[in-house]
């Protein structure tokens, strides 16, 4: 399975980030996978955002919940992340993890910098 994050790169605060993961080697509504989007700021830990099961069921963060929306297209076998109200400290890689059972697979991620 391959990952692939894109994005913007730099945002302004209080705009919204979108985020596109696309997915190759696997369907997103393939059985027992399902599909995160994890972020580390600068020197700190990984922080998980939310996923989307391979239903299109999504769970999320709840520090995130209010600003956060994964979604999916299985058309192009591709999963979102919108982020709403932008702050600095949403400055951070951002990256998208696939799941299968025990097995995880992740992208390369993408730096998003929130700075005016």
């Amino acid at each position: 399975v391959q990952l692939q994050e894109s994005g913007p790169g730099l945002v302004k605060p209080s705009q919204t980030l979108s985020l596109t993961c696309t997915v190759s080697g696997a369907s997103l509504t393939t059985a027992y996978h399902y599909w995160s989007w994890i972020r580390q700021p600068p020197g700190k830990g990984l922080e998980w955002i939310g996923r989307i099961s391979e239903s299109g069921s999504t769970y999320y963060s709840p520090s995130l919940k209010s600003r956060a929306s994964i979604s999916r297209d299985t058309s192009k076998n591709t999963v979102y992340l919108q982020m709403t109200s932008l702050k600095p400290e949403d400055t951070a890689v951002y990256y998208c993890k696939a799941t299968r059972l025990w097995v995880e697979y992740w992208g390369q991620g993408t730096q998003v910098t929130v700075s005016s």
